[in-house]
């Protein structure tokens, strides 16, 4: 079973103090003397442990017994307080000496409180700089830090090879720090359905809970990932573990340190798909591989850059390109501004094909929670634009107004809206605006006929209030 909120912390490890002695596999001998076995992490553990911290959430959630809501049930219990308290602890990493720390977005989803607890045990409230559930991502600003604190440096993601020895620190199950050690196991995993980009490092070096936003480093001692989960059968580490790569983490923290309080990234304005077994027969290819270019949006990127549907996209300035997911993760770490050279093979002839690097167009959401009594109550709405289309995993051509967001417990909710849902008619009127659907949640009334869009696919239902 895999567990996404199951994660290690990695630490950042430093060069070894001690050389390995090399030598032929053929060549054996007595170690010359007492120290010439002794091999070390200490060094780059010493060095890197204080840039890893522990990150603790709080949240209030609201617990809703039905029995309570009886009179002759709240006789015998008495007044039942309905607000608790969750915490969740997890891991980060000091990314910039003011105070900046990246962790993941799991470990703070919700919280009203954020601390952040450091090496030497001093602790700090955070303030939430920026959240990007897409990449499970968040960055966090350290209060009241009047001081350079000790950071771990970027390393280059893509240059790590499976075999490479990769440290992990983070506070497993809450007993302290703790490091532990393993190599690259995989690279560019696709198939974890953690977050969108599906590009994952995997390793063996030790994983467990309360390890979810720590740093994997190389012998280096750089920053190459952050630990977000493991697969496992029992809850514990059972020496898989999965890492995003620090060229997208590099992403999100540059956007938080340019006071974006979000991640802008490329647009290509294309869907691709998988290339199957049967696909790849059709195209003459030896095995399954690639990005198949489905549709183009008119006047994207992809269309001003002459891609057309049907065509294999292969590489992305120079790195091979598996899959969708190996594309959206390679198209999204890029910056904006300039172009990529995507390498693609049109009708067996093998061509390249500039694509400009500009970000997802954004209208006014004019996002309204809305509160009228009507079957909408408790859910907030926002007018469609490609870049919010984006964020929903909707077509960027899709128009109208969509959920954004269910209130726990509201009528909304218990009448099964969702988040990305598209309400395309309420009672036979068009909705095309969010300001429509307020103005027709406050008028009220006893029937409501509603239409939604839910994945491509239209349903209709009738209400009775």
């Amino acid at each position: 079973m895999l567990h996404p909120r199951v994660v290690s912390i990695g630490f950042a490890v430093g060069t070894l103090l001690v050389q390995l002695v090399t030598a032929n596999a053929q060549d054996r001998r007595v170690p010359a003397s007492p120290g010439e076995p002794q091999l070390s992490f200490a060094p780059v553990v010493e060095r890197v442990a204080p840039a890893v911290v522990n990150v603790y959430a709080a949240r209030v959630v609201e617990r809703r017994n039905p029995f309570f809501n009886d009179p002759f049930f709240r006789q015998f219990f008495g007044r039942v307080p309905r607000e608790q308290v969750e915490r969740s602890l997890g891991s980060g990493v000091i990314v910039d000496p003011t105070g900046l720390v990246v962790t993941n977005y799991h470990v703070i989803e919700g919280a009203s409180e954020v601390k952040i607890s450091l090496a030497d045990k001093r602790e700090f409230d955070a303030d939430i700089v920026l959240k990007d559930e897409r990449s499970d991502l968040t960055v966090l600003r350290i209060k009241g830090g009047h001081e350079r604190f000790p950071v771990l440096e970027f390393g280059n993601s893509d240059e790590l090879k499976v075999g490479d020895v990769v440290l992990a620190i983070g506070d497993p199950f809450g007993i302290g720090q703790t490091v532990t050690h393993g190599i690259v196991s995989a690279l560019a995993r696709t198939q974890v359905g953690i977050s969108d980009y599906q590009f994952f490092i995997q390793t063996d070096a030790a994983i467990n809970p309360g390890n979810s936003g720590g740093a994997l480093v190389d012998l280096d001692g750089r920053l190459v990932g952050i630990n977000t989960a493991i697969y496992s059968r029992s809850g514990g580490s059972q020496g898989i573990g999965f890492a995003i790569p620090a060229n997208m983490v590099r992403v999100v923290v540059a956007s938080a340190k340019g006071g974006s309080g979000a991640v802008k990234r490329p647009w290509l304005g294309a869907k691709l798909q998988e290339v199957t077994a049967e696909i790849a027969d059709s195209l003459g290819l030896k095995r399954p591989s690639g990005a198949l270019v489905a549709s183009v949006a008119p006047g994207g990127p992809a269309a001003r850059a002459g891609l057309r549907p049907g065509d294999l996209i292969v590489s992305i300035d120079g790195a091979d390109v598996e899959d969708p997911n190996a594309f959206d993760y390679r198209f999204a770490t890029k910056p904006l501004g300039g172009s990529a050279q995507v390498g693609l093979i049109r009708q067996g002839r093998a061509m390249t094909v500039a694509v400009a690097l500009e970000g997802l167009p954004d209208t006014p959401r004019n996002e309204i929670k809305i509160r009228g009594r009507s079957p909408f109550l408790g859910a907030t709405v926002a007018n469609l634009s490609p870049a919010l289309a984006d964020e929903l995993h909707l077509d960027p051509q899709t128009e109208g107004v969509v959920i954004t967001a269910v209130a726990d417990g509201s009528p909304a909710q218990s009448l099964g809206f969702q988040k990305g849902d598209i309400v395309v008619s309420v009672n036979n009127q068009r909705i095309a605006k969010s300001a429509d659907l307020e103005r027709i949640a406050n008028g009220g009334g006893r029937q409501w006929r509603i239409t939604i869009d839910r994945g491509g696919q239209q349903i209709s239902v009738m209400l009775s209030g």
